[in-house]
């Protein structure tokens, strides 16, 4: 690899594997230029969708330590680079593959370790980090109010058995009043 274009191509596949959360590997074949205008806008600003040469990838990936993406880079190829919420780039590029069949996602990595169609596809059910974050706030809150419910229990039965006892001897065992 002597032609400095090629080990520039290959510098900056390897600073985007590097710089990313995750990326995903598909194969493009037979979607036109419009049908790619439509994903990358689908993948929206925390992802970038790059057409790459198999060999440069395949070099960099090396060069990064990924091996995810050894058998795979194969026919045209495309990465998306993603450096925002991985999940949403995942339902993205699936979602425009169902719409698209000759988009096939091939594999990926995320912060490191390998995927396949199929767990990238999982990711991609997943609901975002927003909705599992306030899911999980919500599940504190619901056992925070459960303990207080149980702390408070007590005095409240309490109050009402003594509120109980009183009906019950019909008001002769008020207490009496302090005097002055």
């Amino acid at each position: 690899m002597a032609r400095p274009d090629k080990a520039a191509a290959v510098a900056e596949i390897k600073q985007e594997l590097e710089s990313s959360n995750a990326a995903l590997l598909t194969e493009y074949r037979g979607l036109t230029v419009a049908q790619m205008k439509d994903l990358r806008r689908s993948l929206g600003e925390h992802a970038t969708y790059a057409v790459v040469k198999n060999t440069l990838t395949a070099i960099a990936a090396k060069e990064a330590g990924i091996d995810a993406f050894e058998g795979q880079l194969a026919g045209p190829t495309a990465i998306a680079f993603v450096k925002g919420e991985p999940s949403e780039a995942a339902k993205a590029l699936r979602d425009f593959a169902k719409a698209n069949p000759q988009l096939v996602i091939k594999a990926g990595v995320l912060e490191g370790s390998a995927l396949t169609a199929e767990d990238i596809t999982t990711l991609a059910d997943l609901e975002s980090r927003e909705v599992l974050l306030a899911k999980a706030a919500g599940a504190m809150k619901a056992g925070l109010y459960q303990a207080a419910y149980l702390f408070t229990a007590p005095l409240v039965k309490t109050v009402r058995t003594v509120d109980a006892l009183r009906e019950k001897n019909g008001g002769a065992e008020e207490a009496p009043a302090a005097d002055a």
